[in-house]
């Protein structure tokens, strides 16, 4: 198998609020991600399964070079995090639900200007276009601002930009938080499309049925490290993939659940 990414030891650690632990007696740093090592291969949608405050939304944004490690490295299609993040950069599309477009702009626009950014050729983008707001339904709205747009429409427009330049490696944090039931299945069944299509896909998620669905390997993160690393049919192979998950989580955080 081709691997497309590489992740080494990945460390991210932050200040806490001044008001929080003074209050609390807590530590003044909270250690996001702790030693995180994994890989991705080329046609696979990997799964990064947690809680809010696991570490996965800060394990994402290292990998799109948004943030920096502390220390460990990660290559994505062979491009170092650390030394060459325009080359990671070119290689990725990100969805988040941090990415803020432009109220005042309209899809079209969006659309044609991330395009721009990456030298796409206006007639490549064109045919993009047309292809991508025809499968999300997209086109019908492709005038409007993007503020007067539904939730769901909106993030639809947000998926299609990140993938305007028809990238190889694919991050989504959280791909269907606060969707509706058709428009998570127009996301869901979109991922299976690229996966066909041999794009590498990690997304990070709390939903056991997402992961269920899509994913060929998945990583549970607790606390900041990965407290199981397999293919999902392995991890399911005693128990469902909820069950396995609350019994790692109370043997990491002694927690009852």
């Amino acid at each position: 198998m081709e691997e497309i990414l590489k992740v080494e030891g990945l460390t991210k650690t932050f200040k806490q609020p001044k008001k929080l632990f003074k209050k609390t007696d807590g530590p003044e740093t909270k250690v996001a991600v702790d030693n995180l090592s994994f890989t991705a291969y080329k046609g696979e949608i990997f799964g990064l399964l947690g809680p809010n405050g696991a570490g996965k939304t800060t394990t994402l944004r290292m990998l799109a070079t948004l943030v920096k490690p502390d220390s460990g490295s990660a290559t994505v299609c062979g491009k170092s995090i650390i030394s060459d993040e325009t080359g990671v950069r070119r290689k990725i599309g990100f969805l988040t639900s941090e990415l803020k477009l432009e109220d005042a702009f309209t899809p079209e626009y969006l659309f044609d200007f991330f395009s721009g950014l990456y030298g796409i050729d206006k007639g490549v983008t064109q045919a993009r276009k047309f292809a991508l707001f025809q499968k999300f339904g997209i086109d019908a709205f492709k005038s409007q601002k993007y503020g007067n747009l539904s939730t769901g429409m909106k993030q639809k427009v947000a998926l299609v930009v990140s993938i305007a330049h028809d990238p190889e490696f694919i991050i989504f944090d959280e791909p269907t938080n606060g969707l509706d039931v058709l428009t998570a299945r127009v996301v869901t069944d979109f991922l299976q499309e690229l996966k066909k299509d041999g794009k590498t896909i990690i997304l990070s998620t709390h939903i056991f049925s997402l992961v269920e669905k899509l994913c060929d390997r998945v990583g549970i993160l607790i606390e900041g490290k990965l407290a199981a690393l397999d293919a999902l049919e392995n991890l399911t192979k005693e128990k469902n993939l909820e069950d396995k998950f609350f019994e790692l989580y109370e043997r990491v955080t002694g927690a009852t659940i």
